[in-house]
């Protein structure tokens, strides 16, 4: 149970990246659909947890080190190909936004110089891919509960000091800027390209298991935590729009209208999300070219550290609009594929 516990940790912590915590995306894809948000929410849990068992136990199933052996196994040879190809990118692509997003948080929160931020964003990044896997996931999970614990105490607080009422909410709702054209979209769209995202690691951990079973629990575990995140945010964003109408960091907003303290701990949850995904994205994209126990394996990881960090320079905002809306519907297809392998239940390949 331990260990499951771990990989739903982990899931969470890899999905979580900046757009996530902050609240800006669940702006756009949940709480700018008023009420039908919460809908949207539970839309988006029941996805994340089926999806995050399934892929998981393929990556047991298959033994794997890295995300390649599992796209060509459920894609086939053709829509594997595409797959890979589409899942690598993103890989880097994410990892990349994590980079230039911990430069904007930092100089935003404490006044650092953006690029001195992502500078150590990018070293904390390439001295813990030096560490074997196994270590990557407990780090990556250990700061899991602590985001949870501080975004119940912005929801609870949200409610208690709410000024306008449930109606007057709904009408500022309307005004914000959507990413999908319904309710219903905007959570399948969400889910999809947050699973493109962390597909390629939730694979690899599912790989260092040799249960099954405990892998799937983990998966499904991840995927509930994750929707529980999502509705916590979405509410408490819901019911304080009138405070965080046009803010660029919502839960960030809301963290520091209760204390400047709770500020500071939200900054900290958020760049060690950042973290969290910058590193689970670089490794799961260091594997799929050269195996952990390569003696290449860590000379690549600081070069590929190093051009992510030149990539990062593009700016975020710049970023974040072209890899993630892309990715949104891409990802479709990955899904599609794994629900067609669950329904087969295709015999492994070992």
């Amino acid at each position: 149970m331990k260990k499951s516990w771990q990989i739903g940790g982990a899931f969470v912590g890899l999905i979580v990246g900046a757009g996530f915590a902050s609240g800006q995306e669940i702006m756009q894809y949940f709480t700018s659909f008023g009420l039908y948000g919460i809908a949207g929410a539970i839309v988006a849990t029941i996805a994340f947890a089926f999806l995050g068992m399934s892929l998981a136990q393929l990556g047991t199933d298959l033994q794997t080190t890295s995300h390649k052996k599992v796209i060509y196994h459920i894609g086939g040879r053709y829509v594997g190909v595409i797959l890979d190809i589409l899942i690598t990118f993103f890989l880097f692509g994410v990892a990349v936004v994590m980079f230039a997003g911990s430069g904007s948080t930092f100089h935003q929160m404490f006044g650092i110089n953006p690029m001195v931020g992502s500078i150590i964003m990018v070293i904390l990044t390439i001295l813990t891919l030096l560490l074997n896997v196994k270590n990557i996931i407990n780090i990556i999970a250990l700061v899991t509960p602590y985001l949870m614990a501080i975004i119940f105490i912005i929801l609870v607080y949200s409610i208690f000091t709410m000024d306008l009422t449930i109606a007057q909410q709904e009408v500022i709702a309307r005004e914000q800027t959507t990413a999908a054209p319904n309710w219903f979209m905007g959570a399948l769209l969400y889910v999809s390209y947050n699973i493109a995202a962390g597909a390629a690691m939730l694979i690899v951990m599912g790989g260092t298991l040799k249960d099954r079973k405990v892998a799937g629990l983990g998966g499904l575990l991840g995927g509930l935590m994750l929707g529980g995140l999502i509705l916590l945010i979405n509410i408490a964003m819901f019911v304080k729009l009138d405070v965080v109408n046009g803010v660029a960091m919502p839960t960030l907003e809301l963290a520091k209208q209760i204390h400047p303290v709770i500020g500071v701990l939200m900054s900290i949850a958020l760049l060690g999300m950042m973290y969290n995904t910058a590193v689970g994205m670089f490794y799961a994209f260091t594997v799929r070219f050269v195996a952990p126990e390569h003696k290449y394996f860590k000379p690549s990881i600081v070069v590929i550290g190093l051009l992510g960090f030149a990539a990062s320079l593009v700016g975020f905002t710049t970023l974040v609009g072209k890899v993630y809306s892309t990715m949104g519907y891409l990802g479709f297809a990955l899904i599609i594929a794994v629900i067609i392998a669950w329904i087969r239940k295709v015999p492994t390949v070992a």
